[in-house]
This record gives C-alpha cells, sequence and structure tokens, in this order.
C-alpha cells in the first residue's frame, strides 16, 4: 500500500513539474480584460441567422472569406490553397491554388483579385488566374500571418498581419493567450510597389475595411475585443483611436457596405476563462501546457453586428443553434446578401441584407 501511494504521490509531483515548468512556445503578457458585455441588451441572442442558406456544400473546407467580383460571382479560398470562383448556378472553377492559406480577398473592379494569403503573403490573381507576389514583408519585418484585405477605390490596398511571430501553424489562439501585441496594419501602394506600416502593438489584426470617403481605415483587434480607427485624411490623419470597444466576442471580419453600414463578424462569446487569467501570466502558461481538450475552446455561437458610422449597433443576428453555420469569419454585403465566410466549414452562406 505505502508502495502504491508513493507511486501515486510521484506521478502527481511530475504532473504540477509539467504543468508549471515544461516550456511553452508563448509568453504570456499581463493585461486587463475590458468589460464583457455579455449576450444582453443589444446583444442579446435570437435566431435570425438560422435561415442562412448554405452554399458550396463540401467543395472544400474553410471559405474564411467571401468576395463578390464585379459579374457578381462569388469567390472563396479554401484551407488547401485553392481558390474558387463560383458561378450563378452553384458550379465551381479553381482560380488559383496559392500553395498557402488564402484568408481575405477583395475583388478589383478589372476582375483581378487582391489575396491576403497566411504563409505567402499578399497576392494578386489575375482573372484568368495568373498569381503574382506583392509583398512580403513591411519595414525588413516578414509578415507571418496575412490576413485581410480590402483595396481603397484610389487602388491603394490596406492589409492586416494578424501575428509577426505566430503562423497559421500555430492558430490565432497563440497570439491571443500571448497578448505580445504583434499584429499590423499595412498599405502597399501599387504604383511604387512600397509596404508601409500604418499601425503595430496590434493584439491580433485581423478584419480590416476602408471606410467612406477614404478618409480612415478599420482594423479589428481579435484579442482586444475592439475595433480601431486610423485616420487617412483630414486633421486627424496618421492617428489611431478606437472605434468600437468591449465587444462580446472576438472581432473577425469587417467590411463596409458602401452606403452607411459597417458589418462585423464575431468569430465566438468572450470565454471567462480568458477574461478571469488577463492579469496572470503564470496562469495562462499552465493552460497552453494542457492536453487540447482543456484549453478554452470557442462556442460555436454565429453572430453578426451591423454599425452604423458612428459604431453604434443598428443590427444584431445570432444563431447559437448545434445545426447553425458558426464560426462567422467574414461578412460581405452584396447582390442583397450578407455573404458569410467561414475557417472551418465545408460551405459557405448567405442570408437577405436585414432591413
Amino acid at each position: 500500500m505505502k508502495q502504491i501511494l508513493v507511486i501515486l504521490l510521484l506521478v502527481l509531483a511530475a504532473g504540477v513539474a509539467y504543468l508549471c515548468l515544461w516550456p511553452v512556445t508563448i509568453e504570456p503578457v499581463a493585461w486587463t480584460a475590458p468589460e464583457n458585455p455579455g449576450l444582453t441588451g443589444r446583444y442579446a441572442p435570437n435566431d435570425a441567422l438560422a435561415a442562412a442558406e448554405w452554399m458550396g456544400e463540401n467543395v472544400g473546407v474553410g471559405p474564411e472569406d467571401v468576395a463578390i467580383d464585379w459579374k457578381g460571382r462569388a469567390i472563396v479560398g479554401y484551407a488547401d490553397g485553392r481558390v474558387e470562383r463560383f458561378a450563378a448556378d452553384g458550379s465551381s472553377h479553381t482560380l488559383v491554388n496559392t500553395g498557402g492559406r488564402p484568408l481575405g480577398l477583395d475583388a478589383m473592379p478589372d476582375g483581378s483579385l487582391v489575396v491576403a494569403d497566411a504563409i505567402k503573403g499578399l497576392l494578386l490573381v489575375s482573372e484568368n488566374g495568373e498569381m503574382q507576389t506583392l509583398s512580403t514583408a513591411s519595414e525588413g519585418l516578414s509578415f507571418k500571418f496575412t490576413d485581410d484585405v480590402d483595396v481603397a477605390p484610389d487602388g491603394s490596398i490596406y492589409f492586416s498581419d494578424g501575428s509577426s511571430k505566430y503562423g497559421p501553424a500555430h492558430h490565432a489562439l497563440d497570439d491571443v493567450m500571448e497578448h505580445g501585441g504583434h499584429g499590423r496594419l499595412l498599405r502597399y501602394e501599387p504604383q511604387t510597389g512600397m509596404t508601409e506600416t500604418l499601425m503595430e502593438g496590434l493584439q491580433f489584426a485581423n478584419g480590416i475595411a476602408v471606410g467612406p470617403g477614404e478618409e480612415y481605415v478599420l482594423v479589428n483587434e481579435t484579442g482586444s475585443y475592439r475595433v480601431m480607427r486610423f485616420w487617412l485624411r483630414g486633421p486627424r490623419a496618421g492617428t489611431a483611436e478606437v472605434f468600437v470597444d468591449e465587444l462580446p466576442g472576438f472581432p473577425d471580419g469587417i467590411s463596409f457596405d458602401g452606403r452607411d453600414t459597417l458589418w462585423l463578424a464575431i468569430f465566438a462569446p468572450r470565454n471567462e476563462l480568458l477574461d478571469k487569467t488577463a492579469g496572470q501570466p503564470f496562469l495562462r502558461k499552465v493552460m497552453w501546457r494542457m492536453p487540447d481538450v482543456l484549453k478554452p475552446k470557442p462556442a460555436r455561437h454565429a453572430i453578426v453586428l451591423g454599425l452604423d458610422l458612428e459604431g453604434n449597433v443598428v443590427h444584431n443576428l445570432q444563431d447559437a443553434g448545434p445545426q447553425g453555420f458558426s464560426p462567422i469569419t467574414s461578412v460581405e454585403a452584396a447582390n442583397g446578401y450578407l455573404y458569410l465566410g467561414s475557417l472551418s466549414r465545408p460551405a459557405f452562406a448567405r442570408i437577405p441584407i436585414p432591413k
């Protein structure tokens, strides 16, 4: 009996030592999580997204973003590197395989496509599928997680590098858990071929949207539950401010409908354990050493918010059903619909734009 007790104590000691001392890839930084409004009030649950129509089912996995080209065709990028273009009848054609992980997409008026590829960088794909690399670094620092892109009417390309430390092999959770500020907002000028860093120190820089009149560009800070605004014109040009804060979940993609609404995809509701350990780097390391099955997991809960140009919530669309379309990682308004992308679903989706 004594021998068994000794063995159990040794096993327990080894387990405690592992959880406390085993090296991990992240170096968590203490921070204070903003107040969580929860899914109440203006964020109250509903089933508005339950009617989402799944499209392109089983053509590929993980159509993270949906772009609508000048002919009204949907274009998506999959986890296996394929960029597929869908005809009106639902059939698809492989436009190109980037050899990486295409995430953000933006269709150009001339039929070409700008791609934020997490592995390959910022790419340009012609309507016929010819691909060229536009940028892979800014100011000497290579991209590790090229995430989203939006092309301004003047041709300037705004895009995000989610993390200059952790690539897609690690997933965004590494960067969010560390909270080390490795994200950047970037601009590529086609006329000069130069890439400029507009903002750095972001907590996983994600969705990008150029605002009305090209006055500003928005960038989602997934790890801080907020959207930042960087001014491009006017007396505040070159400065940044919070556009909307204290979101009830992790903001992912964002887009401007060209009129009066910004559509924001929420990847998942906030995780209480992550917020409670925000100021305790040691505990976050312990969590990271746990088996994957015990690590914090995003809840399957679809959320899309519509914001006015002042950042106020004017639409709240949700679906917490087990068979719902989630996680939603992008929202694009076109052809009378909101097109929805997902990092892990085997389809993209659409729903009529709410009145």
